[in-house]
């Protein structure tokens, strides 16, 4: 299996951490020398792993920002 490039260009944000110190992040991360995209996914300390995650292109995520500008986040049944 080929071996993954990736930089993280900018960090956007940690939205939470796990017990193991583990922290789930919003970044700008440049995938086999390509463009930057955002990229949600768990990360283990010092970035030395990774979980799998959720990469986004512009145009999908000023979709997603338009579907949670619409969710009533006091009407979901979530933690």
């Amino acid at each position: 299996m080929a071996e993954i490039k990736f930089e993280v260009t900018e960090s956007l944000g940690v939205l939470s951490e796990g017990s193991k110190g583990w922290q789930k992040e919003i970044n700008l991360i440049s995938w086999n020398d390509r463009k930057p995209k955002v990229d949600i996914r768990d990360w283990a300390p010092e970035h030395e792993k990774m979980g799998k995650g959720v990469t986004l292109n512009k145009e999908e995520l000023k979709k997603l920002k338009e579907l949670l500008e619409g969710v009533d986040l006091e009407a979901l049944e979530m933690e």
